[in-house]
């Protein structure tokens, strides 16, 4: 998988791929067989969601330009296999995923993988202020504006990564706080399931 749909894709970071070939993405999609897992393809995992396919998973992490140090905040944290690659690879990892059965699907492979990771149910608009600012955020869907409140909570020189868009027209937007100032550019196409607030979800 990392050799054919990651390393071949043109992602460099080492670390990010030792990472993925450690952590078995079987683990986070139960009832799921075990060869899918590993295709080029996002994973049901139900709920109207998905587990992003492997590629999307390495490059996003790789944009984080991750250092080992960072606390970071994964929003939309679905089966939890995002979440575990982070933690292999920042100090601290903190996420947020609304429907709660699959944040206790999540919390379960966690725990069983050995990833530590502090999970819990929560909008992915609002953040998790109580644990701000995070050196690194990661939004796994789609906003259709950059959100003002994962902004705020992060730090300076920090790197927020999220989709932006709607329907099929998204783009991978990477923000960088400087002081005071925010810089944003928007990179590849992607496809992501939308970030609902909690408003929404009632």
């Amino acid at each position: 998988m990392v050799r054919q749909q990651v390393e071949s894709r043109g992602i460099f970071d080492r670390r990010v791929m030792e990472a993925m070939r450690q952590v078995p993405r079987h683990l986070f999609a139960p009832g799921a067989p075990v060869e899918a897992c590993y295709r080029d393809r996002p994973v049901p995992i139900g709920h109207g969601q998905t587990m992003s396919q492997p590629y999307m998973v390495a490059l996003m992490t790789e944009l984080l330009e991750l250092r080992g140090y960072e606390r970071v905040l994964d929003v939309g944290c679905g089966s939890g296999y995002q979440a575990a690659i982070l933690s292999m690879l920042a100090r601290q990892v903190f996420a947020i995923e609304r429907v709660h059965p699959l944040l206790q699907r999540a919390r379960r492979a966690l725990a069983e993988g050995g990833f530590a990771v502090q999970a819990v149910s929560g909008d992915g608009w609002q953040g998790w202020p109580e644990h701000a600012p995070f050196d690194r955020i990661l939004v796994a869907a789609a906003a259709s504006e950059v959100p003002r409140a994962l902004c705020a909570q992060l730090a300076d020189n920090g790197v927020l990564v999220v989709p932006v868009g709607s329907g099929r027209v998204q783009r991978l937007v990477v923000v960088r706080r400087r002081g005071t100032r925010l810089e944003s550019e928007a990179g590849v196409a992607c496809r992501f399931v939308p970030l609902v607030a909690d408003e929404e979800a009632r």
